[in-house]
């Protein structure tokens, strides 16, 4: 298998503003991603990810969540979390073969905790492998916090503030 690789890391960030339709592209599919995630679409979001149980995520908010039934809980607590929040990435680059492409980079964000931002620096990878109708579909997301404060922050702000009216909490690992 034949690999192409960005020749240095890409510092203009993805946000999701630049998401003009379609999954056909690498670049379309990771700002669909980002626009569905800013905009708290969980439907876009269920569009962008593989329906599979294949389909693996490993992030800060849910440990580790296998299929898409899984991997929407955190989503959609997430989404529900009552504070303002903005994420995009950056710093990356774009690794891409035939019917497979990875991203490695870093999300940087601010969520709004009691009126207060609070910034947010997550390690990142996301994987994509095109479907049967040519649509890059993301099958894996690894996100790690190393700072032990801002990843205590980010878990308290989100599933702190839905913890009493979620079965997440009892799925979170």
């Amino acid at each position: 298998m034949s690999m192409t690789l960005t020749s240095s890391p890409i510092q203009t960030p993805v946000t999701g503003r630049e998401y003009s339709g379609g999954q056909q592209e690498p670049m379309q599919a990771l700002a669909q991603f980002y626009h569905a995630l800013n905009q708290r679409d969980i439907e876009l979001m269920r569009e962008n990810w593989i329906n599979s149980d294949a389909a693996a995520m490993d992030n800060p908010l849910g440990g580790i969540k296998r299929g898409w039934h899984e991997i929407s809980k955190t989503y959609e607590a997430l989404f529900r979390s009552p504070g303002a929040y903005w994420f995009e990435f950056c710093d990356y680059t774009l690794h891409q073969s035939d019917d497979l492409f990875y991203v490695v980079g870093r999300e940087r964000g601010e969520l709004v905790v009691n009126g207060q931002p609070r910034k947010l620096a997550i390690r990142t990878t996301r994987i994509f492998q095109r479907d049967t109708e040519g649509k890059w579909r993301q099958t894996h997301h690894h996100g790690s916090i190393d700072e032990p404060q801002m990843l205590a922050a980010y878990q308290q702000a989100v599933l702190g503030a839905i913890s009493n009216t979620s079965s997440l909490t009892s799925n979170v690992g």
